[in-house]
């Protein structure tokens, strides 16, 4: 989304206004934001400042008001002045307990703008939209420093790409010629490389350059960059009008923990089944490796009828169409296309019935410990659940009536009956 972050001329504005004494949800209005981030942006980068006013003792002890203390820095003993009224009451006084303006608990929660101000001698709290400006500059630059990537996939990369590079080859041959098992842009290796985090290191690459590389940002790594060229929604809208008996199959990825194995998902559109797959890496390859092996064993012909047409989001597991849409022979066995980014409504049949791997799965979760026999076993009381959208029948009979019962044989897939199905975490120990 653009114009997420505040600005420096909008904390600027933001510093003016509330000096002025406007509301926050009309500073908000004004800046195009709604208030509650404004009322965040304060509250987190508002600066504390010990000013006191003119012509009065700073004393801010919640107790100035009653106190009847004398000589409690015994420097003056002839000294008959009540403490209370000296400035130095606050750093000798054991019982001092600080008073806390209650505006500050209250919008706009700082000292701009109020009409006590001058006169206030308790601490004060400002914000100030040059040093919230740099303030927000440097939590920017910390929470993007350092690697973006968890330790497993750091072991999972090194385990690859180390030994190639000890072979005196380079990280760009290495991933041209290994496309699919790979997810990182070039440039990204190279820096987790010159950063110490792989084996292998600069010495090994006798060609790399020594000097500092250029901030740049980061590139998403894709198989074919070309990819989305013919295959966007818009073309696959045109597609399913000039070929309308052809069913779609929606296709997803289900993240377990990061760097953890993971879920390819298959969603029939048209009758509501769902076929999932386990993963070692959310990586092109493995994805690969599914199809090719539905296609050796449910052959040619039955392939070509259940997956003629693919929809899939832009993840970069799915960047390398060709290898999904040609067999091994070449010739096409189905059409692969994208929904546009960050719109899931058009896919939203798979969307919804991840809900139901959710419920056994909760979010966050890792499926390491899976087996495709769990994956199975969770896949069939899924399919076995009465839908109301079907008539009340399950995708399960659907799914065999237009298709037959020898596929799901073969994918270890069965009929639950309705009052054992069980969609719980208990499901998978």
């Amino acid at each position: 989304m653009k114009n997420k972050h505040l600005t420096d001329l909008e904390r600027l504005e933001i510093e003016h206004a509330l000096r002025q004494g406007m509301s926050l949800k009309r500073i908000a209005k004004q800046i195009g934001k709604h208030h509650s981030t404004l009322a965040r942006e304060i509250l987190a980068r508002r600066t504390a400042s010990n000013k006191g006013a003119y012509g009065r003792i700073t004393n801010r002890c919640i107790l100035r008001a009653d106190c009847n203390r004398h000589q409690l820095c015994m420097d003056k003993p002839d000294c008959l002045r009540c403490c209370a009224t000296c400035s130095r009451c606050n750093s000798v006084c054991p019982d001092y307990r600080e008073d806390i303006c209650a505006k500050l608990l209250r919008t706009p929660y700082v000292c701009n703008g109020c009409n006590d101000e001058p006169r206030c001698v308790l601490r004060k709290q400002y914000y100030l939209g040059r040093p919230a400006h740099r303030q927000y500059r440097d939590v920017l630059v910390q929470t993007r420093s350092g690697a973006n990537i968890t330790e497993d996939e750091l072991l999972a990369l090194d385990a690859l790409i180390s030994p190639l590079i000890k072979k005196g080859q380079s990280i760009h041959h290495v991933l041209a010629n290994n496309p699919d098992r790979f997810d990182l842009n070039e440039k990204t290796v190279y820096r987790y490389v010159a950063g110490g985090l792989l084996a292998a290191k600069n010495g090994d690459m006798p060609r790399v350059c020594m000097l500092k590389p250029r901030t740049r940002k980061p590139v998403e790594h894709k198989i074919d960059t070309q990819c989305r060229i013919g295959r966007t929604y818009a073309d696959y809208l045109a597609f399913v009008a000039a070929n309308p008996d052809l069913a779609t199959v929606e296709m997803d990825t289900v993240i377990g923990r990061r760097g953890g194995k993971v879920l390819l998902t298959l969603m029939f559109v048209r009758c509501g089944f769902m076929l999932a797959f386990l993963r070692e890496r959310n990586d092109s390859q493995s994805v690969i490796d599914i199809f090719s092996r539905l296609w050796t064993l449910a052959g040619a012909d039955l392939c070509r009828r259940l997956f003629p047409v693919l929809l899939t989001d832009n993840g970069s597991e799915f960047s390398n169409p060709k290898a999904l849409e040609r067999d091994p022979a070449g010739d096409l066995r189905t059409r692969v296309f994208y929904c546009d980014p960050r719109a899931t409504n058009q896919k939203a049949r798979i969307e919804r019935n991840h809900e139901f791997i959710r419920m056994v799965l909760p979010k966050g979760s890792s499926f390491d410990h899976l087996t495709q026999t769990d994956v199975n076993k969770l896949m069939s009381h899924i399919n076995s659940y009465s839908r109301p959208a079907l008539q009340d029948k399950s995708p399960y009979d659907l799914f065999a009536f237009i298709h037959g019962t020898d596929l799901l044989d073969q994918l270890g897939i069965r009929r639950i009956p309705a009052n054992e199905i069980f969609l719980k975490p208990r499901l998978i120990p």
